[in-house]
């Protein structure tokens, strides 16, 4: 087995950590966290600001952790296990420009300069914003104002060893700056002076970031809309039967609370009075709602509709199962996805690249190229800049005079022209977006690793019993009577205090039909056969088993009718006799149905293409006919299977592709863990759901095709993102260089440079969020 699970004996910590701006970044605070004696494990999203470790030693505090990333410039706390955390993002979501200072200066800046240069060229009438001070107190206001931080933090990694895109665009403007400087003061250098250039960097580059961190909020939107499904506020009932409203974190296990109609539910607990319907579709995806009486467990998060409920909370917090969703979603963003680690590698080495790029275009385009092309000087303004004739102050890169304006020009474009963000973002976008979709219809991918072995997976392999078929048994047909309800009445009273499977399908058939039940006498049950005693009203003794039991006490019936139940038996089906003395009464034929979806959802994964196998424990005529109603070749079906055979099933099988199961009982667990993919239904064991790598909540099997479709609709986004990342880099970078100004006179100035770098970032976002719609 190659794929990794989460060991849950080792504490599992979340931290949230400031200051990741790209794939440099995640690859930096992974390495420093595994730097950490006490790190066993560590993954990193860039999405949420998070990071997922697993420490070796749990009883040890992770305040060493915290104070390494801190001293790297990535500081962290750790994170809370609620939803509070999300509430002023919600905000912000509600009110998208509560934050407008963060677009607002950047415009100004962009407005300002503009409106010089505009000054400066004599279109309009303001001739001190026209001026070379007006410039440069624009320049240094805006390095040493809104882009301090962007200094501060590239400084920081710079002297760390870990460049991020900080560090390409604080080298970027403060070489700009300086140079500009430098020649304002000592015009006889000769150097090129651009003030308007930093100013255009960090205009550019700091909308940019504003209208990235609006798109990726919303690819977290989901999960921080499950968060918001929790209550603040809960009806608490004391003992004197008064209401007071408290804080949802006051409760305590055991206390009782009212839930109104209309209320969403803000424990998990048990209903102890009232009736009302529950819609838990914003857990489970299930559209039709929940009856809930006294005894049924209710969670925390879905909706009360019709009635008033008294409920005993059972738990609260993080405890919760909407809390626990909460936190499988996030385990599921931090862990990444194989064909993630390719993309971190070459971010993490990337800022390393371009500031040897530059160097090398700088020293390129001031000692060789400008000797080989000697008229790009007079041609560097075409393309892609706009260029005007003023010496001093020219727009950068227009009209170049000297080899080193030229080099200093291009060296600062490969700069801020590169965009590891976009990398660093390709994959986790879509991680967070597809699990934040899977978890609001109830599918819970436990990684994006998870998400990635789903859409590869080319066999899938089925328990029978609770997963194609409802998991008991029902009684579907009844024979030899004129009176069916009084047939089922008087089974059902014999079999009232039987705990047999077959007992309770009667039961629950005369529950259905609102029969009462008869008083019993003298009960007694015989192992494998069955059950005899007698009723309030009926005389002689009422058997309740097995065919050949009732033979053997003397009862009989027609060939025909041996003949029949001998087909029935045949495909698994149960029969039930019942007699009074030596007189049959009836025949009731039990049986496990197939689910109503299963059809459905076994044709829809045939279309996607994977084989399809049932692998059950059960007889052989049984999984035979399950097989055959569901359209199974008989070589695809295996029947009598313990636990150890189908782990040596599934590794025969393991030749032939990734395989995926599906299953729900105790006696599934062993092969979801072995299987390549393991996929637990919502209504199983808790083994088995823990064994999985995916969970369908519902109780509906139509996620199983629906979650491949989104796990394959996914990977198909994070290729292309990965595709447009690399594929910008790799045409960008060679025409900030330069590489097309010989031949075409074109090239990138820095503020396009800029404007392109951030759109680059913004476009895999927005190409994550497609996932939302398709």
């Amino acid at each position: 087995m190659s794929r990794r699970k989460i060991r849950s004996s080792n504490k599992s910590v979340f931290l949230t950590v400031e200051g990741m701006k790209c794939g440099g970044c995640v690859l930096s605070v992974e390495k420093t966290l595994l730097a950490q004696d006490n790190v066993e494990y560590a993954s990193v999203n860039l999405i949420e600001r998070t990071a997922f470790i697993e420490l070796k030693n749990h009883t040890e505090d992770i305040e060493e952790i915290i104070k390494a990333l801190t001293n790297k410039g990535f500081p962290a706390q750790e994170k809370k296990q609620s939803g509070s955390e999300y509430e002023n993002e919600i905000d912000q979501a509600k009110n998208p420009w509560k934050q407008w200072n963060k677009l607002l200066i950047p415009l100004s800046l962009l407005v300002l300069s503009i409106i010089g240069h505009l000054a400066e060229g004599g279109e309009i009438n303001i001739p001190v914003l026209g001026t070379l001070p007006f410039h440069a107190s624009l320049a240094t206001f805006a390095l040493f104002g809104p882009g301090l931080t962007i200094l501060k933090n590239g400084f920081k990694s710079a002297i760390n060893f870990t460049p991020t895109m900080d560090t390409l665009v604080g080298i970027g403007v403060v070489s700009a700056y300086l140079t500009s400087l430098s020649s304002l003061i000592w015009p006889s250098v000769g150097w090129p002076c651009f003030f308007n250039e930093p100013v255009m960097l960090l205009g550019f580059v700091l909308i940019g970031r504003f209208l990235e961190e609006r798109a990726r909020f919303r690819t977290g939107q989901a999960l921080k809309e499950l968060a918001q499904l929790q209550p603040n506020k809960a009806r608490l009932l004391n003992n004197e039967n008064q209401i007071k409203e408290i804080r949802v974190g006051a409760l305590q296990v055991g206390e009782k609370i009212e839930v109104l109609a209309g209320d969403r539910i803000p424990i998990d607990g048990i209903v102890l009075e009232g009736r009302s319907s529950i819609d838990i579709s914003s857990l489970t995806g299930e559209p039709l709602p929940l009856t809930a009486t006294s005894g049924q467990e209710i969670s925390a998060g879905t909706l009360n509709l019709d009635g008033t409920l008294i409920v005993q909370v059972n738990r609260i917090g993080a405890e919760t199962a909407l809390a626990r969703i909460i936190r499988l979603v996030e385990q599921a963003q931090a862990r990444k996805a194989p064909i993630q680690s390719l993309a971190d590698q070459v971010a993490g080495k990337f800022c390393y690249g371009v500031v040897a790029l530059s160097i090398f275009t700088f020293i390129f385009w001031w000692q060789i190229g400008s000797n080989l092309w000697p008229e790009v000087l007079n041609s560097s303004g075409q393309g892609l800049i706009n260029s005007h004739e003023h010496m001093l102050h020219s727009s950068f890169g227009s009209e170049a005079q000297t080899p080193l304006g030229l080099a200093i020009q291009l060296s600062i474009a490969v700069l801020v022209i590169a965009c590891p963000c976009a990398l660093g973002l390709a994959t986790p976008t879509v991680i967070s977006v597809a699990s934040g979709k899977a978890a609001q219809k109830g599918w819970l991918f436990k990684g994006g690793d998870v998400l990635e072995k789903a859409a590869s997976i080319d066999q899938i392999i089925f328990d029978k019993t609770g997963t194609l078929t409802v998991g008991r048994p029902v009684v579907t047909e009844t024979l030899l009577t004129t009176d069916k309800d009084k047939l089922i009445q008087i089974a059902a009273s014999i079999e009232n205090n039987s705990r047999h499977p077959i007992a309770y399908a009667i039961l629950q058939k005369a529950e259905e039909f609102n029969l009462p039940l008869l008083k019993a006498f003298n009960t007694k049950s015989i192992p494998g056969k069955g059950i005899f005693g007698e009723l309030e009203g009926i005389k002689g003794i009422v058997r309740v088993g097995t065919i050949e039991w009732a033979r053997n006490e003397g009862v009989s019936w027609n060939k025909k009718t041996d003949l029949y139940l001998e087909s029935i038996t045949k495909i698994g089906k149960s029969v039930v006799s019942i007699s009074i003395d030596k007189e049959l009464t009836g025949i009731l034929i039990i049986d496990d149905q197939i689910r109503n979806d299963a059809k459905f959802a076994i044709n829809l994964l045939r279309k996607q293409g994977q084989i399809l196998r049932i692998m059950s424990g059960d007889r052989r005529e049984a999984v035979l006919r399950i097989g055959n109603e569901l359209g199974f070749e008989s070589q695809l079906l295996n029947w009598q299977q313990l636990p150890e055979d189908k782990l040596k099933y599934l590794e025969n099988l393991k030749n032939y592709g990734n395989i995926a199961m599906v299953g729900d009982g105790i006696n599934d667990a062993p092969a979801l863990a072995s299987s390549d993919l393991g996929i637990a239904i919502g209504t199983g064991t808790e083994i088995a759901q823990d064994s999985a790598d995916l969970v369908l909540l519902g109780d509906s099997l139509e996620g199983v095709p629906q979650a491949f479709s989104l796990a394959k609709r996914a990977m198909n986004k994070i290729k292309q993102n990965l595709f447009l990342a690399f594929g910008y880099n790799i045409i960008a970078l060679p025409i900030a260089a330069g590489i097309l100004l010989p031949r075409f006179g074109i090239l990138l100035s820095p503020p396009i440079a800029a404007f392109l770098m951030a759109l680059s970032s913004i476009t895999v976002v927005i190409n994550a969020l497609y996932l939302k719609t398709s």
